[in-house]
């Protein structure tokens, strides 16, 4: 289980990449293409085409940080989506965890969660 501060968020890149890419490489596709700013702490997750490698790159107030792992055999089960454009989607800590576990996430279902009444009213009237 990942133990992230709830301001780090995690983005998975909903196409596979180059897995020889190295951090400068990686930097700049989460400049040009996810048009966010790498600085800001977030971690970002890359996949190669085979699903054998997996790279994480984060900004760690002092340089980017870049963790990555590879299977020695077998696959991380990611679902890219077919002939979606080249960006990345938001992804809990949790599921981050999963998937480099190597469970499958394409059948699991999120159950409802509590929410504050507060927020709740706030929905209903929005």
């Amino acid at each position: 289980m990942l133990s992230l501060p709830p301001s780090v968020r995690i983005f998975l890149a909903t196409c596979s990449v180059d897995g020889r890419k190295g951090a400068d490489s990686l930097v700049a596709i989460v400049r040009s293409i996810f048009a966010h700013d790498p600085l800001s702490g977030h971690m970002y997750v890359f996949f190669s085409k085979r699903c054998d490698r997996v790279r994480i790159i984060y900004w760690d107030r002092s340089g980017f940080a870049m963790w990555t792992k590879r299977l020695e055999r077998g696959r991380f089960h990611v679902r890219f989506a077919e002939g979606a454009d080249f960006g990345a989607t938001a992804i809990e800590a949790a599921e981050l965890g999963l998937i480099l576990e190597g469970i499958d996430l394409a059948g699991a279902r999120r159950r409802p969660r509590w929410q504050p009444q507060q927020l709740a009213l706030r929905q209903l009237r929005a």
